[in-house]
């Protein structure tokens, strides 16, 4: 980003924390994302063109938290010096921890990675690693990176409409993604389906 967009701010300890890390974990997401890529499958059986709408929204969802900025950077709301810190940590917990799901994630999909919906010849259901306690673990990941990315930068009411643009797009990709998985694996995809919640892990 040009200095000028950082010139707009005012520093202070736990914010210029979150800076760093944010961006230190942002560089770790795109290193995935092109190393996953460069792993996967390039020949595809089935393709649904419809994600491709989905993956528009999730990044209109990042722009919207990047494009609105407070311009202090204190915390998104007023509190405490204490409960600042606290934030901060929990900040960088966040992106520390959506970072190593995608990477795991990535993993374990292996040659199946995939930026749209599609299943390629030989594909097979992954159901082990991080795909054993949500379907869609990658995306659990981005909604993580949105709301550190939101906590850090952007005014309350930007990250309230990057998430509901976000998950309007998640909810697209997940639809569009397992209709293709229903058509391949059937009644396997639909145990999985009914054991594993899609994004969000159960607590209990």
């Amino acid at each position: 980003m040009p200095d000028s967009y950082f010139m707009m701010f005012k520093f202070d300890g736990p914010a210029l924390f979150d800076l760093f890390v944010l961006a230190a974990c942002w560089i770790g997401f795109g290193v995935i994302l092109v190393m996953g890529k460069r792993g996967a499958t390039k020949v595809d059986a089935k393709r649904n063109p419809v994600s491709r709408w989905g993956f528009a929204l999730q990044g209109l969802g990042y722009a919207i938290c990047f494009g609105f900025p407070r311009r202090d950077l204190s915390p998104i709301v007023p509190m405490p010096k204490v409960s600042e810190v606290l934030l901060a940590i929990t900040i960088a917990t966040i992106g520390i921890v959506s970072v190593s799901i995608c990477y795991i994630a990535a993993r374990t999909l292996g040659k199946h990675w995939a930026l749209v919906a599609r299943v390629t010849e030989g594909h097979e259901l992954v159901m082990e690693g991080p795909y054993a306690h949500v379907r869609n673990p990658i995306y659990l990941a981005m909604f993580g990176m949105l709301v550190a990315t939101g906590l850090t930068v952007s005014r309350w009411q930007a990250l309230l409409a990057g998430i509901l643009v976000f998950l309007i797009g998640n909810d697209i990709r997940i639809r569009s993604e397992e209709s293709l998985l229903r058509e391949t694996f059937a009644a396997k995809f639909d145990d999985y389906a009914s054991r594993v919640p899609a994004m969000f892990p159960r607590l209990f």
